[in-house]
């Protein structure tokens, strides 16, 4: 069934049916075959970009939509409902867009941010090393400023849309001043000196691509240094917030899809000459899937609606993104049981779902980290 909203404005209610909409008729139905071939979803993304869904929370004065992050977050979950590759893609240029918007200058705006936001191009957020997953503060790639260049060298990992981004929002190490000492480039795609490796074989989301970023002397204008020198901790790990609720939404439409295909299956399946939706142990099962996808969805949009109205938000924020993700893996797990056989089988999305759950929980924080932010704040209160 699909998911019942609260939305603050008709304008809202219009805003999610389209998303809606775009979902089911332009991005479902290209999701299994994309998926299968590891294929890019390009055009897809072009597509978002000319209904405006590539600049929801941003400022129109640079051609965002200007929308609540409640109101963008459903937008998103509808979104990677239909096709979890394309939601996490859009969270993930929303994320790469947050530097600048919130933190570049009027100038560095008015030069980038309306390209970035209308579609024509897509963005990617560089941050994760090898050996600076979670501790961000130890990242290596280095960032020398050589007259009015910074010259950029050392290797980024896992990441999203890497070699098929336009913009990468970069964090580099400036001075050897530990956290203080990382700053943050926007670096455009094409810069010589800058290469993709060949994608990560991955258990899921094959369709959206990850491989390490590699920089070897690539030359990148003064004028793209985002904040201050040194700033660039704290600006990642604000991106990261909002982010987090990105993956959060992502989740819970995934969970969403995965409930709806096992309650239709349960309800079209006959054993012992009657649904098996109505047996007592699938039905009870059924209702803990439905119970962990609306508690999920109602713990983002608490978050989503904190930050908002200005509120502090980051431990609703770890919150939200540890127990959606969680969620989606369970539910997903469910679902493959309540169909039984045919839920290991290709024939049927719930497979895909299910190797598509895993990474939402290492991903922007794995979830041992989010535990321990929402540790921090308890100890600090």
């Amino acid at each position: 069934m699909p998911a019942e909203r609260l939305l603050p404005t008709t304008e809202a209610k219009d805003l999610v049916a389209l998303a809606t909409e775009l979902a089911r008729e332009e991005l479902a139905p290209l999701a299994s075959k994309y998926e299968e071939a590891s294929q890019f979803p390009r055009e897809q993304f072009r597509l978002l970009g000319k209904t405006g869904l590539l600049g929801l929370p941003y400022s129109e004065r640079w051609g965002g939509g200007e929308v609540p992050y409640e109101v963008y977050l459903q937008v998103l979950e509808e979104i990677a409902a239909a096709w979890m590759s394309v939601g996490v893609g859009l969270s993930v240029h929303t994320m790469s867009c947050y530097a600048l918007a919130h933190c570049g200058t009027d100038d560095q705006r008015d030069k980038w941010l309306p390209e970035m936001l209308d579609g024509d191009l897509l963005g990617a957020y560089a941050l994760s090393e090898t050996h600076a997953g979670s501790d961000a503060a130890a990242l290596s790639t280095k960032a020398k400023l050589d007259g009015d260049q910074y010259v950029v060298n050392g290797t980024k990992a896992w990441i999203t849309h890497a070699g098929e981004a336009d913009f990468y929002t970069t964090m580099v190490r400036t001075s050897d001043t530990g956290s203080a000492g990382i700053s943050c480039l926007l670096i455009d795609g094409a810069t010589p000196g800058l290469a993709a490796a060949k994608p990560e074989r991955k258990m899921g989301l094959t369709g959206s691509t990850t491989a390490q970023l590699m920089f070897d002397g690539a030359r990148v204008d003064a004028d793209r240094l985002i904040g201050g020198e040194g700033e660039g901790l704290k600006i990642a790990l604000s991106s990261l917030s909002s982010g987090r609720l990105g993956i959060a939404a992502c989740a819970v439409g995934l969970a969403q899809a995965a409930l709806d295909e096992a309650v239709a299956y349960a309800k079209g399946r006959t054993q012992f000459g009657k649904p098996i939706i109505e047996f007592q142990g699938l039905e009870f099962l059924l209702a803990d899937m439905a119970a962990t996808v609306e508690s999920s969805r109602a713990m983002y949009l608490d978050a989503a609606r904190r930050r908002d109205r200005g509120m502090p938000f980051q431990r609703q924020a770890s919150i939200a993104k540890l127990v959606a993700t969680d969620g989606a893996m369970r539910v997903t797990t469910d679902a493959v049981q309540v169909l039984g056989g045919a839920g290991y089988t290709k024939d049927f999305p719930v497979e895909r779902y299910m190797r598509e759950a895993k990474v939402p929980q290492i991903f922007e924080g794995t979830n041992q980290i989010q535990r321990m932010v929402i540790a921090r704040e308890l100890r600090a209160s």
